[in-house]
């Protein structure tokens, strides 16, 4: 199996900043860019990502012809690709994942995903995969309860190339079933290991916070959330939370 090149960097503002600048420049990939320092990570909704000593920061850049609907799916892709990293480490009985895309551990985020694009200067679209994933250590400031891989091992956590060249084949393992099969294959896979399935959950959509059962993924990724009126809800944007609102 072909996997896309590394290229590693010593410092750099964010390997999603990075990406953007190279696609902007008219670099196609695919290419994974990883620094052993970020100096302003970030997640998902501009919040801060703090990139530990030991931990992994990287990205995935390529270009694609799907649009961005369909585009957008390659983050539960992503996710799918850092269970199977926390496979590879931890007991696979405490990996989970919660909607939309954060690998948990133990019930606990581990993991980051940001997907970015834009319109690539030869044509289709430039996709910025980032992935954070708190190798040795969680950060020292989180809004939410956050672990790490060496939290749940009895010896050392992998180092961050290591953790990458076991990511980058679960990434496009995944990928290519994303390509031959279509979502629902991909939908499925995640739904078998997804946190909080058939519990009560938060849902803060923006201006608006609903509250329901998760039942599960929809065809294109949404979340389906039963309402105490019965009623269904799709969300598609937001962020989820389970036990605590």
């Amino acid at each position: 199996m072909s996997l896309p090149r590394i290229e590693v960097l010593d410092e750099v503002d964010s390997t999603n900043a990075e990406a953007r600048r190279r696609a902007e420049a008219g670099e196609a990939g695919p290419l994974w860019i990883t620094a052993a320092r970020q100096t302003a990570g970030r997640g998902r909704r501009g919040r801060t990502w703090e990139t530990g000593q030991g931990n992994l920061a990287a990205t995935l850049l390529f270009i694609t012809d799907r649009p961005p609907g369909e585009a957008a799916q390659i983050s539960f892709i992503a996710a799918l690709a850092v269970a199977d990293l926390a496979d590879a480490f931890v007991p696979a009985a405490k990996v989970t994942l919660k909607w939309p895309n954060d690998p948990m551990i133990a019930g606990q985020k581990t993991s980051g995903i940001l997907v970015e694009s834009g319109q690539h200067p030869d044509g289709g679209l430039w996709v910025a995969v980032g992935v954070g994933v708190n190798l040795a250590s969680p950060p020292e400031a989180s809004e939410r309860p956050a672990t790490s891989f060496a939290a749940h091992m009895t010896g050392p956590p992998p180092g961050p190339l290591d953790a990458l060249g076991v990511l980058a084949e679960a990434f496009e393992r995944w990928r290519r079933v994303w390509q031959t099969s279509g979502f629902a294959v991909i939908a499925d896979a995640w739904t078998r290991r997804a946190h909080g399935l058939g519990e009560v959950c938060t849902a803060r959509l923006g201006h608006e916070t609903v509250f329901g059962i998760a039942e599960g993924l929809d065809a294109d990724g949404a979340l389906r959330l039963r309402l105490p009126d019965g009623m269904l809800r799709r969300i598609t944007a937001g962020d989820v939370f389970f036990g605590e609102a």
